[in-house]
């Protein structure tokens, strides 16, 4: 899912690597001029070469992610991505670590519903053994059993400790809502049954059917010549399939409010996840879409969700709402937690306040202050190199021109206030498919201490 992005999974990187790569500024790149790079072999690559620190930082994906699973063994292609880089060629997981932080090279691998992603930041003294090492990772992966075994030791128990998680909760029962047993509704993590099942060979079959170079999108910014750059992805992604086999995956649109769902938990605080059928990144509302989000659950202390559930009733520290947008699909999601005997009135604040938006729509102000606003955040959003070329993998895997960081203000700018109304009614006012993470209304009304450990039935839903 791509997100404001939101989220997933995502550890701490190496810190000192971290600090190093991510927060040293590259200043005028409104200015720097993109070049699609063509290799010799015929790789594509958008690039942005900078000297002002001698840094490079690489961003690419595979199209494929979590929904190129197998049905019966849903994380398969997060268990690849979690030992891609636990050693490869004739480097056992040890060595290849040490290997990597010899040199302070960042490497990893994230899933997606549509992408296996990757990310490779280096000094540019150490760019030759950095991209040996990621042509090691992709082309020859150990997965050798002892790995397979720690790192599934390792998900299992994340799982564990989500499956008493209310937002993680939360989120596998709003997916499930939304999306039923599409690939898009299966955990991409996987479950505590799936885990154990899978073998070496699932996640061989997983890397050939994903790793090509067919829809490889990749995004390099740093302190790297042209030429050579190109041929070092020459030599690190030359070696890969010409063509992936993916199966195919349908369009979908996400189940129709409303419909809600109700998971028992004992805990003080209920989580609430809240959404509906949201809009593709190619549809021409998009924009008009985008800005009318954060109008209303944008993240900022200024949206209508938050001054409504936040401020005037005090209902919950935080509340925000996204779009999210997929390549056979798209939601506008929402999340807040509130004190549990509280839930209904929270529950009712927001369907209040986003039905008077579907109606009402925003304000010419409320329009004004979003564009200056969404306008003004974007060079924050791509001012450092990770940042940079995080945001134009972005770009590529949505299919947008080389040219979009420059066109892109003048979209915004473009959005009318009936646009925005319009938008705003046809999103926001089918009503919502809720998902409800706590103690039932009756136990809330008692105090949390009285009721140790208890599980309570679930209420009827209003539809399903």
């Amino acid at each position: 899912m791509k997100c404001s992005r939101t989220g997933a999974r995502y550890g701490l990187l190496a810190a000192v690597c971290f600090a190093l790569l991510c927060f040293a500024t590259v200043p005028s790149f409104a200015a720097t001029k993109i070049q699609h790079l063509v290799t010799p072999g015929g790789i594509e690559a958008w690039f942005v070469q900078d000297a002002t620190v001698p840094l490079v930082a690489m961003e690419y994906a595979f199209a494929g992610g979590a929904a190129q699973d197998p049905r019966d063994k849903p994380g398969v292609g997060h268990m690849v991505a979690s030992l891609l880089d636990e050693g490869a060629g004739d480097l056992p997981s040890k060595t290849f670590r040490e290997r990597l932080d010899r040199h302070a090279i960042e490497l990893s691998f994230t899933i997606e519903r549509d992408e296996l992603r990757g990310s490779l930041r280096m000094l540019k003294e150490h760019s030759g053994e950095a991209f040996g090492l990621l042509q090691l990772a992709l082309t020859s992966p150990r997965f050798d059993a002892d790995d397979i075994e720690r790192i599934g030791s390792q998900i299992l128990s994340h799982l564990r400790r989500n499956s008493t998680n209310p937002n993680a909760l939360a989120g596998r029962n709003f997916v499930k809502l939304a999306f039923g047993d599409h690939p898009y509704g299966h955990p991409s993590h996987g479950t505590i049954e799936s885990i154990p099942t899978i073998k070496a060979d699932d996640l061989r079959n997983y890397v050939r059917r994903v790793l090509a170079k067919d829809r490889l999108k990749i995004a390099v910014v740093g302190d790297i010549e042209p030429a050579v750059l190109a041929k070092m992805l020459d030599q690190t992604f030359g070696g890969l399939p010409a063509k992936g086999d993916l199966t195919p995956v349908p369009d979908i649109m996400a189940a129709k409010p409303p419909q809600s769902a109700f998971v028992p938990l004992d805990v003080p605080q209920t989580v609430v996840m809240f959404g509906g059928p949201g809009i593709k990144r190619h549809d021409p509302d998009f924009m008009a879409a985008y800005i009318d989000n954060h109008i209303l659950g944008g993240g900022s202390l200024s949206s209508r969700l938050y001054r409504e559930v936040r401020e005037k009733r005090g209902l919950a520290y935080s509340i925000s709402e996204s779009l999210l947008w997929m390549d056979h699909s798209g939601l506008f999601v929402g999340t807040t937690g509130t004190r549990a005997d509280r839930a209904g009135e929270s529950i009712n604040a927001v369907k209040k306040e986003i039905q008077r938006f579907a109606e009402n729509g925003p304000t010419p102000k409320d329009l004004d202050d979003a564009k200056s606003y969404l306008k003004g955040s974007q060079m924050l959003e791509l001012d450092t190199s990770s940042k940079l070329a995080t945001g134009l993998l972005q770009y590529q895997t949505d299919n947008l021109p080389i040219d979009y960081i420059e066109k892109r203000n003048s979209l915004v700018d473009a959005v009318t206030l009936d646009q925005a109304r319009a938008v705003a009614k046809r999103l926001w006012g089918q009503g919502l498919l809720t998902v409800i993470v706590g103690r039932s209304l009756q136990a809330a009304a008692q105090p949390a201490a009285a009721q140790p450990g208890a599980v309570y039935p679930a209420p009827q839903p209003a539809a399903h």
